[in-house]
């Protein structure tokens, strides 16, 4: 998009781009009005004391602060004692400089961010069974090309309308849509088939699809045998996932398991593709991997106008997870276990691969120790809102009341902020350059529109300022390009090699798809066609069993819940709750629920009901659907305070992602009296 400025007044026009096609959802329109607001941040603030104010105060101070604290922290607890916490929205050149930061400038290994909590599960299963890990390995212009898309937990209409225009030109071309979804969401009423699937049985669902496949004699034996590995395990397993027992676990009808094996089988060519609906599971590795079996099984993978993608949700979820602000990795993709891997970052970042940290803590693990002995004491958040983002939400705000120092970089005093020592403002979107790379794996580039407010600085001014007063006074520029020129060096030869990209290229191209290993190479729109990335250049089946959630519903909990976004609000509604159409098109938390069911708990619709699990009670307005499964509900996580959805999520993590449970708990709902003390406490009716 870009900014169309008149005298004082700026607004967003579309732009004609390859991937959105000029299209922009409520959010894209009204982000000019954030660049305005009057919450924005404009000064450095500082609290003298844990229970006092903050108060305006200069860079310098703010700054020596942080370093001092930090400083002290790690001099009496250890280096690992600082953490640092990033965001999948920061541009790759400050999510490379905050990887650089924690590990030059601090030297701890404590540092994660909230892309743990999106696509950390789908990137773990591309590299097990296709050796890296590319959100889509196609641009989204060969959707309408394929024939048949089973779409598998996604509300693309809602929460990424400029694409669903890709689906609905595969629909013109007689293509078929297949969505497996709890709800019955926008999205699953514009497909062909709505696969109405339990919480949590996602796993059961692709085994169940594989054995018809198997039965019915639609397996791709040429390419198993010529371009994977593995299949026979996988093909064991799913002979012991037979229809009527698959629809009892799943809900599903077995008529429709029929009908959506058959459409995905017969077709030439067909996509299957995951979002956070079974990557956000206790599991949900394995449920990645279930499909990308399926997917394997009937060939459609590494082939035109067919694979297995997963569909990235934040706006630089895509780069934000490539170049080190993953507790295990190192820019390029490369890992800090690997000892290659450490030498060649170190020798980038002129340091011995000695004094390069390990593997530190995933981001939840890291939230959840945060002050306790052997924890981290001292956090720097950039571009993150974990008080409203994280599972167990309570727990979160807990632990960060126990550090001894919390610093937040951010454009407004979100909920995170208002518990820092130190609040650091920065600059947005239209105020800075950079780059971001999308979820085609296209890198495309942030250019500066306006300047920002006299007294803000970017993430990037701030790394470097905080570096020098650490004893960095090299290897930290603060100017965009700098920083995006030793990011292609150091990502030169890893799985996501930037190195043939350049502004210039990104500005004449619009967009360069990596991996691009130089600046003769065209880039790669399309992956896996001659190979996969993987030693024998063959992609690996993964044997996986369904296995129940971490928790289910009983007689005190008798309801799934599950979580996701609306159309109108974003992430933690940080910034969306400050845009004043977005807050009127969604002004307040709700839970979703089946009338019928509702009657039973004696509730009408809009009245104030309690919902709880486990870890907690949320304040929401119930909202009546017809479409919505009995056994379950649905809630937002869009507004802090009493009505935040993730006091309520489970914070059980997947052995290998570590992705927490954010898709399916078990609940219970209850009316609540309007006059009731706690209500008017708890419930953000107009909470920013």
């Amino acid at each position: 998009m870009n900014l169309l400025r008149d005298n004082d007044a700026v607004a967003v026009v579309p732009r004609e781009f390859p991937t959105n096609k000029g299209g922009l959802c409520q959010k894209g329109w009204t982000a000019a009005e954030l660049l305005s607001s009057p919450d924005r941040l404009t000064s450095p603030m500082l609290r003298d004391c844990r229970r006092g104010k903050l108060r305006p105060v200069s860079w310098d101070e703010a700054l020596g602060r942080i370093a001092a604290e930090f400083r002290r922290i790690q001099g009496l607890y250890g280096r690992d004692a600082v953490g640092v916490f990033g965001g999948g929205g920061l541009t790759n050149e400050k999510a490379y400089l905050l990887g650089k930061f924690a590990r030059v400038a601090l030297r701890t290994s404590n540092i994660d961010y909230n892309g743990r909590f999106c696509m950390s599960s789908a990137a773990s299963a591309g590299i097990k069974a296709f050796g890296i890990d590319r959100g889509l390995p196609f641009p989204l212009e060969d959707i309408p090309r394929s024939e048949v898309i089973l779409l598998v937990g996604a509300n693309v209409a809602e929460t990424m309308p400029p694409i669903m225009q890709y689906f609905e030109a595969q629909k013109r071309n007689g293509g078929r849509l297949i969505v497996a979804d709890p709800r019955a969401t926008a999205t699953a009423r514009a497909a062909h088939l709505h696969l109405q699937l339990t919480p949590g049985t996602d796993l059961a669902l692709a085994n169940g699809l594989l054995h018809i496949a198997i039965a019915e004699k639609m397996i791709d034996h040429e390419f198993i045998e010529q371009r994977t590995t593995g299949y026979e395990s996988v093909r064991r397993i799913a002979v012991s996932y037979w229809p009527e027992r698959v629809a009892r676990i799943t809900g599903v009808p077995v008529s429709q398991l029929y009908d959506a094996a058959r459409l995905l089988g017969r077709a030439r060519r067909a996509m299957v593709l995951t979002a956070r609906g079974p990557e956000q599971q206790s599991k949900s590795v394995d449920n990645v991997l279930a499909f990308i079996n399926l997917a394997l099984a009937l060939g459609k993978v590494g082939r035109l106008y067919c694979g297995y993608g997963c569909l990235t949700g934040q706006g630089n979820g895509q780069g934000g997870r490539e170049h080190g602000q993953k507790a295990d990795q190192l820019p390029g993709y490369r890992r800090l276990d690997n000892a290659e891997d450490r030498a060649r970052i170190a020798a980038i970042w002129r340091i011995d691969a000695d004094a390069l940290p390990g593997p530190g803590k995933s981001a939840y693990e890291m939230l959840q120790d945060l002050g306790v002995e052997g924890g981290v004491r001292g956090l720097l958040v950039m571009g993150s809102n974990v008080v409203v983002s994280a599972p167990h939400a309570a727990l979160v705000r807990g632990r960060l009341a126990a550090l001894d120092f919390l610093a937040v970089a951010d454009i407004f005093l979100s909920e995170t902020a208002e518990m820092a020592d130190v609040v650091l403002p920065i600059t947005q979107w239209a105020e800075e350059e950079g780059t971001m790379t999308n979820l085609e794996g296209r890198v495309i580039r942030r250019r500066r529109a306006l300047e920002p407010p006299p007294n803000v600085r970017s993430d990037l001014e701030i790394l470097s300022g905080l570096a020098r007063r650490l004893g960095c006074a090299e290897g930290f520029p603060s100017e965009p390009r700098a920083v995006f020129e030793e990011l292609r060096r150091a990502s030169a030869g890893g799985a996501a090699d930037y190195s043939g990209i350049s502004y210039e290229r990104i500005e004449r191209e619009n967009g360069v798809f990596w991996p691009c290993p130089s600046e003769a190479h065209p880039g790669t729109p399309r992956m896996f066609l001659d190979g996969f990335a993987t030693p024998d250049r063959r992609a690996r089946f993964h044997p996986v069993e369904y296995r129940s959630a971490a928790e289910e519903p009983d007689d005190d909990y008798p309801l799934y819940l599950t979580t996701g976004r609306v159309t109108a609000h974003y992430q933690s509604g940080n910034q969306t709750r400050r845009v004043a159409s977005l807050c009127k098109a969604q002004p307040e938390p709700f839970v979703e629920i089946h009338p019928a069911i509702a009657q039973t708990f004696g509730i009408a619709e809009n009245d104030m009901v309690r919902l709880t699990t486990r870890r907690g009670s949320a304040l929401m307005k119930a909202r009546f659907n017809h479409a919505i499964r009995m056994d379950t509900v649905f809630a937002p996580f869009h507004w802090g305070n009493g009505g935040c959805a993730n006091l309520l999520t489970n914070p059980a993590l997947d052995p290998i992602s570590r992705m927490p449970e954010f898709k399916v708990c078990a609940a219970r709902i209850d009316k609540v009296v309007a006059a009731h003390p706690d209500v008017a406490s708890e419930y953000p009716f107009n909470s920013q």
